[in-house]
C-alpha cells in the first residue's frame, strides 16, 4: 500500500439522526465523508476525512459534459453484539478499479480506500442502525474534475465515499416484486460499458424505468441489446431463474455487471449441491418453462435488495406468475443466509465478513 497518511477533520455540528422507520433508502447522509484527489503526474493524493459538505466544481468540469465517472455501491451492519461487519469490500474496490480502466479513470490504491473507508465509518459509527432489515449504505464514487471542453479523458479526479443509513430498497421487502420485459429500449452491448458500473448506463435506463412505473411495475428486464432476445439484468439486479430443478442465471457476456451478491449466490448454490449454471438465456426459455410449469421461482440479486423474489413477469401483453406470487424456498434460504452472514447471526464458511475495529485500521 501506499504510504499516504489520511487527515481527518471532525465535524463540530452534527445532524440529527434518524428513527430507523423513516430512512428510506439513500436520502439521508452521516456528517462525515472521505474525499481524495488525483492529478496528471502527481498521481492520487491528499486523502482526507472532511465534514459531508456540497462539493465547489467549475461548471466546466468535465463530469457534467462527457460523463466520465464510475461508483460502487456496498453496505455496514451491525451485529447484536456491536461489531460492524462489511460483506466482501475488497471485490467492489476491485470491481471499482475495473470500471476506472473502461472508462480511462486512473486505478486508485485499493488497500488506501479500503483503509480510508475502516476510518470513515468507525467515526460515523453511530450512524449505523440497528432495526432489522436496516445498514448503511456506502457509495464511493469517482468524477472528472478537469475544467475542459474537449472530448479526451479528464486529467483531474476526485474520489469520493459517502454513507446514508437506509432501510429496504424494496418497499415490498422480502415480497415478490413485479417486472416489466423490456423489449423497445436498450440499455447495454458487449463492448460497451454493460459490465462497468458507470453513471451513463443508469441514465439510459430511466426511460423504461419510467414506462414500467406508470404500469405499476417494479423494475425492467433487459434483453440484450443486439437480437433482443437474451436476458440480461434486471435495472438493479442480477437475474436467476430456477428451472426444473436447476438455477440458471445469464453468463457475464460483456454488457451484464458482475454482481458481488450473484458471485455470492453462485458460490452458495454450489456449497448447497444446488444444480446451478451461467449460460445464455432467452426469454423465450423462460416462457416455454412457465408454461411447461418448469419455471418454480425467479429471483434478483444486488447490494440494495439483496434477494429480491420475483412474483410476476411482463412480456408481449402476458403476466407470467410465477410460484402463484409467493416468494420461493431457494430465495427465502439465500436471504436468511446472506443477510445472517453480513449480520453475524449465521456461519461465515467463506470468510466474506470484514469486522471494522480500531485493530482493523493501520495507525
Amino acid at each position: 500500500m501506499t504510504e499516504q497518511t489520511i487527515q481527518v477533520q471532525l465535524s463540530t455540528e452534527k445532524k440529527q439522526k434518524p428513527v430507523s422507520d423513516q430512512l428510506g433508502f439513500g436520502k439521508i447522509f452521516t456528517d462525515h465523508m472521505f474525499v481524495m484527489d488525483y492529478t496528471a503526474g502527481k498521481g492520487w493524493h491528499d486523502p482526507r476525512i472532511i465534514p459531508y459538505q456540497p462539493l465547489m466544481l467549475d461548471p466546466a468540469s468535465m463530469i457534467f459534459h462527457y460523463g466520465q465517472t464510475v461508483f460502487e455501491g456496498l453496505k455496514a451492519y451491525v451485529t447484536n453484539d456491536n461489531r460492524i461487519l462489511l460483506f466482501r469490500p475488497e471485490r467492489n474496490m476491485q470491481r471499482l478499479n475495473r470500471s476506472n480502466d473502461r472508462l480511462c479513470i486512473p486505478a486508485f490504491d485499493e488497500e488506501l480506500a479500503l483503509e480510508a473507508l475502516k476510518q470513515l465509518i468507525l467515526i460515523d459509527k453511530e450512524w449505523i442502525p440497528k432495526a432489522e432489515g436496516t445498514s448503511l449504505y456506502i457509495r464511493p464514487f469517482i468524477i472528472a474534475t478537469e475544467p475542459f471542453l474537449g472530448v479526451h479523458a479528464s486529467s483531474r479526479y476526485q474520489f469520493i465515499i459517502i454513507l446514508s443509513p437506509v432501510g429496504l430498497y424494496y418497499k415490498e421487502g422480502i415480497q415478490p416484486v413485479k417486472i416489466l420485459v423490456e423489449n423497445e429500449y436498450v440499455r447495454a452491448v458487449a463492448g460497451g460499458t454493460g459490465e462497468a458500473k458507470t453513471a451513463g448506463n443508469y441514465a439510459s435506463s430511466l426511460k423504461a424505468q419510467e414506462v414500467a412505473s406508470q404500469k405499476e411495475y417494479s423494475q425492467v428486464l433487459w434483453l440484450d441489446g443486439v437480437e433482443k432476445k437474451y436476458i440480461e439484468e434486471v435495472g438493479s439486479m442480477n437475474v436467476f431463474f430456477k428451472i426444473n430443478g436447476e438455477v440458471v442465471t445469464p453468463a457475464l457476456n460483456g454488457s451484464i455487471l458482475e454482481g458481488v451478491t450473484r458471485n455470492s449466490v453462485i458460490q452458495l448454490l454450489k456449497h448447497w449441491g444446488v444444480p446451478v449454471s451461467e449460460r445464455r438465456v432467452s426469454m423465450q426459455e423462460v416462457y416455454d418453462a412457465y408454461k411447461a410449469g418448469q419455471l418454480e421461482e425467479a429471483f434478483g440479486t444486488g447490494t440494495a435488495a439483496v434477494i429480491s423474489p420475483i412474483g410476476e413477469f411482463f412480456w408481449k401483453d402476458e403476466k407470467l406468475v410465477i410460484n402463484e406470487g409467493e416468494t420461493g424456498e431457494i430465495s427465502k434460504r439465500l436471504y436468511k443466509t446472506i443477510t445472517g452472514i453480513q449480520n453475524g447471526t449465521e456461519p461465515d464458511p467463506f470468510g466474506w465478513v470484514v469486522e471494522v475495529d480500531q485493530k482493523s485500521v493501520a495507525k
